[in-house]
């Protein structure tokens, strides 16, 4: 089902929470936080250094491993999988619910006074 899956993957991020960029992605975020860098520092003035700033955390987030708005949306994608896995449930709670209704309505008979049409004194 949906849920193992989900509950698989949040182990595997929950296995070192400090380290969610790995691999190519790290490699990736180090080679560009250097070239942007070292592009920012050749430029100067505000935009120059505004290309510093940006390389400057696509280098950290490289070298620590750590991306915080990674964790941010992997936190809100956990979230939005265990709702997803509550509306499925209740929605099969709510389809149980109305089988039985159904079922309890076939076999039921009406019998005495209705209230709403004739109502006692």
């Amino acid at each position: 089902m949906r849920e193992n899956n989900t509950s698989t993957q949040a182990t595997a991020l929950q296995r070192d929470p400090e380290h969610n960029v790995q691999g190519w992605e790290r490699a990736g975020s180090v080679a560009t936080g250097v070239i942007m860098v070292g592009k920012g520092l050749r430029k100067g003035g505000l935009f120059g250094l505004i290309q510093v700033a940006i390389g400057g955390v696509a280098l950290a987030r490289g070298i620590t491993g750590h991306s915080s708005a990674k964790s941010l949306l992997e936190r809100g994608r956990r979230d939005l999988d265990q709702i997803r896995t509550k509306i499925e449930r209740s929605g099969e709670e709510l389809q149980a619910l109305k089988a039985s209704a159904t079922a309890a309505t076939r076999t039921a008979t009406v019998t005495g006074n209705d209230s709403l049409e004739t109502p006692k004194p």
